[in-house]
């Protein structure tokens, strides 16, 4: 898998933790990916989805999880009129991957960025990818 596929992954097991109690995310991600390969087997040849990809996914989006607490008192706080509970579920997921990433990762910040963007066109409403550039301007 690509860069950009990991990342979609790790969003979407991130995003899942919306909805469920914090204890329960590690038999949940371990569920998604395990559901990911059984609906994904005829593509493993193609998206070349690797042990190691999914080990990375798991370990990212635990991370992410374990660090939401820190990553959104920096969203509240740099984020003018907007608190992370008043945010779309996509949104927020998204600039607290790109933030994690930045922060916890040393990712290039552009990349982080641009990647959300992305990420955001296809995930979120028509204004999602406007609304996570700007959040993550004001941030960074």
């Amino acid at each position: 898998m690509n860069r950009h596929e990991i990342r979609k992954e790790v969003f979407k097991a991130v995003f899942m933790n919306e909805f469920h109690d914090t204890e329960e995310m590690d038999g949940i991600i371990s569920t998604f990916l395990k559901g990911r390969d059984i609906a994904e087997t005829e593509d493993l040849a193609k998206n070349n989805k690797t042990p190691e990809d999914e080990e990375y996914i798991k370990t990212k989006s635990e991370d992410i999880i374990a660090k939401i607490s820190e990553i959104d008192e920096l969203i509240n706080k740099s984020v003018d009129g907007w608190k992370t509970t008043r945010m779309a579920k996509v949104d927020l997921t998204l600039i607290r991957l790109a933030l994690y990433e930045i922060k916890f990762e040393n990712i290039p910040v552009g990349v982080a960025i641009n990647e959300a963007v992305t990420l955001a066109d296809e995930f979120g409403t028509d204004n999602s990818a406007g609304f996570v550039n700007g959040a993550l301007a004001k941030l960074v």
